[in-house]
């Protein structure tokens, strides 16, 4: 396979490098996190184009064996090896599940059992990702680690500032704002500035094995499953009742745990009128509190504040208008931000909807990640206010 300079095809998939940018690469060694999916695979191609040397590291992180007594993850490593040997590159495995069930699983777990409903994305790369991992490509003599996650970094400033992918759709910079800061000017992404198609294209067109297989997902290296099921296994939930607003019963639970606010599905609340939408948990009472339609006053707020704060641009104390998400898959909303003593005070522009302790508040200024936080109050929603709801208009 031909890795000698091709400005054309780099030119293709928009990556400008000189010649000279080219030789200079071939001094510099990238570790690639290469976890058997298509999106590594093509951060392994595109960084051996750019002339660097490459070597491919994969990571196990969830010892677990399918019902027909495999493993999802030796599978995922044999499709590593296929890549990495098509593409000419040593590649080596290592074990973290120990650091992962420490560092990531154990917290998890210890939120849903209080009552909440966490992150563990977040976490995960935090800890694992870009710790550990980052720590052991190091070790291997690494310029730099690549990821296949879809973000980029602007370097304008002299630093690297965590920013927005080119494809809005699978935009990952929610998940990367705990990461600390001075860690990305040594991490490449060299994948954030395609879309997605554009990705499989280039799979494709260096035949590489995974370029048909489908994008993970479900919980950072456990995958998806039934998330009920799977909690059961760790966590016993205790039955208890769904009440409504004013208290009246409406039918039993499995264990609070299992629910989340705003949720539709998985209640087996049925009848007459609208959905049913879960608004509170009453952990003490072991109660969740449901309340019908979309759109109801009790699952919307006005802000919210958030500790376990980590800033990627230099933010101080002090107050600022910025663009805030609360869930990965939810629009960014225009929001005000008070920042004293470690905590963040949100005040958004018009009420967010289902705003969840332990999940993560991530800002924005335009493409930049600002940095985020953990959720710890909710402000009183309008149900408890007294207040209708306004018209809200998407952003």
């Amino acid at each position: 396979m031909n890795f000698s300079y091709q400005p054309d095809l780099l030119k293709e998939y928009a990556i400008t490098l000189s010649e000279d940018e080219f030789r200079a690469n071939a001094a510099k060694t990238v570790v690639v996190g290469m976890s058997g999916g298509v999106d590594s695979s093509v951060v392994a191609l595109i960084t051996k184009l750019q002339g660097y040397k490459v070597i491919g590291l994969f990571m196990k992180n969830w010892d677990e064996t399918n019902p027909d007594g495999t493993c999802t993850a030796d599978h995922d490593y044999q499709d590593v090896i296929k890549v990495c040997e098509k593409l000419d590159v040593p590649y080596y495995s290592v074990n973290f599940v120990k650091e992962y069930w420490d560092g990531v699983f154990e917290e998890f777990l210890n939120d849903y059992r209080s009552g909440f409903t966490p992150n563990p994305d977040v976490l995960c790369n935090r800890e694992i990702k870009f710790k550990v991992f980052f720590q052991r490509a190091k070790l291997l003599g690494a310029d730099y680690l690549a990821t296949g996650h879809y973000c980029q970094l602007d370097h304008s400033s002299g630093e690297a500032i965590l920013s927005k992918a080119i494809d809005q759709n699978k935009d990952q910079t929610y998940f990367l704002y705990a990461v600390q800061k001075e860690v990305f000017n040594h991490v490449l992404f060299p994948i954030g500035h395609l879309p997605k198609p554009k990705v499989r294209e280039l799979a494709v067109k260096f035949d590489l094995a995974t370029s048909a297989k489908k994008d993970s997902t479900g919980i950072c290296f456990i995958g998806e499953r039934n998330f009920k099921t799977f909690l059961s296994q760790y966590i016993a939930g205790q039955k208890g009742n769904f009440t409504d607003l004013n208290g009246k019963i409406l039918g039993l639970h499995d264990g609070v745990c299992f629910y989340t606010l705003g949720q539709r599905k998985g209640m087996g609340i049925g009848g007459a009128g609208e959905a049913w939408f879960v608004v509170a948990k009453n952990y003490d009472k072991n109660e969740v509190i449901l309340a019908q339609g979309d759109d109801h006053p009790a699952l919307y707020s006005d802000g919210l504040t958030a500790v376990e704060l980590n800033w990627l641009t230099n933010v101080t104390d002090g107050t600022f208008k910025c663009m805030a998400k609360v869930r990965y898959r939810q629009p960014e909303r225009p929001c005000t931000v008070t920042v004293e003593a470690g905590r963040a005070k949100v005040v958004f522009d018009t009420p967010e909807r289902a705003l969840t302790q332990r999940q993560s508040v991530v800002f924005y200024l335009g493409d930049h990640c600002l940095g985020g936080g953990i959720i710890s109050e909710i402000g009183p929603n309008y149900f408890e206010l007294g207040k209708a709801l306004p018209k809200i208009t998407s952003v």
